[in-house]
């Protein structure tokens, strides 16, 4: 019997490059033999219901096309079911497309992927009610977030450059709250992030240490250090050599509590909440198709 695939399409993902990989997808995977279901919504309510409805109807996959904002929506459906998640990236970003080893610019390939069936399962993290699969920010980084998602240029992780130079000139640091497992630090910080996965924004790999099936989650922190000094740690970030800088510092734990006055989170490049948030890691929550 043929495996029936859930095509969840992003039509304006990448300036209409969502729509060039969905259809390069869908054919992909009908050579293949699979049976194919294009799925595409109006706005993110509607492909969020469509995503719902494919883990319902039973679908042997669900795959999002195009960038972090569709892995968003389908990860909200598929997290914790046990129906596979696929993933054909066509964003600016696509960090976890990247760790799960995709190809970011090879719609194809990732449909063959899909085609060839090999599942792994990790973990997810889950901050209140949302699920992510990367990593969580909060302030600097939140605020770089949301000024990149306002932004129509440049395109790429460039954009986040260009995002991060404009934030830094108005940004201060924050007092947090950061407790890990029940145990509390209280600290003036930059950014804190949270990460089941490693990198964010097209190859930060804000949490370098982060892996996606250890049950753990990596914590992140960045204490108070002048703009002089921001702009030297942060080339690093793309190396993750940033963590041997005497103003960061690492925690690893099951569970994380963030506090601070006047910000708020993202995850995956998705806006989450105001904090405080509580964020928990998952262990097996997702069931991902992956290149053998």
């Amino acid at each position: 019997m043929s495996r029936r695939i859930a095509l969840l399409v992003n039509p304006v993902s990448g300036k209409g490059r969502g729509k060039r990989a969905g259809a390069h997808a869908a054919a992909r995977l009908r050579e293949h033999g699979l049976t194919v279901d294009v799925l595409v919504g109006d706005d993110v309510a509607e492909a969020a219901e469509l995503a719902r409805g494919a883990v319902l109807v039973g679908y042997d996959a669900v795959v999002a096309v195009g960038g972090d904002g569709m892995l968003n929506v389908v990860l909200q459906a598929v997290a914790g079911t046990g129906v596979p998640l696929g993933l054909v990236p066509a964003g600016s970003g696509n960090d976890f497309a990247r760790q799960l080893g995709l190809d970011p610019h090879d719609a194809v390939a990732a449909a063959d992927v899909v085609a060839a069936g090999h599942l792994r399962t990790i973990d997810a993290a889950r901050a209140g009610d949302h699920w992510y699969a990367g990593v969580l920010s909060s302030g600097f980084d939140s605020n770089v977030n949301q000024r990149a998602n306002a932004m129509t240029w440049p395109r790429g992780p460039a954009r986040y450059n260009v995002a991060i130079l404009a934030e830094l000139r108005v940004f201060t640091a924050v007092p947090f709250t950061v407790e890990v497992d029940g145990e509390a630090v209280d600290s003036e910080a930059m950014l804190v992030a949270v990460g089941n996965g490693t990198s964010y924004g097209g190859g930060m790999k804000v949490c370098p240490g982060a892996v996606i099936d250890d049950g753990l989650l990596s914590v992140t922190v960045l204490g108070k250090v002048s703009k002089v000094e921001f702009l030297r740690v942060f080339p690093r970030v793309y190396a993750g050599t940033h963590v041997k800088h005497p103003a960061v510092s690492v925690r690893t734990g099951h569970s994380v509590w963030l506090a601070a006055p006047g910000v708020v989170a993202y995850a995956d490049g998705e806006y989450v909440a105001p904090l405080p948030v509580q964020i928990s890691a998952v262990p097996g929550a997702l069931t991902v198709l992956v290149p053998a």
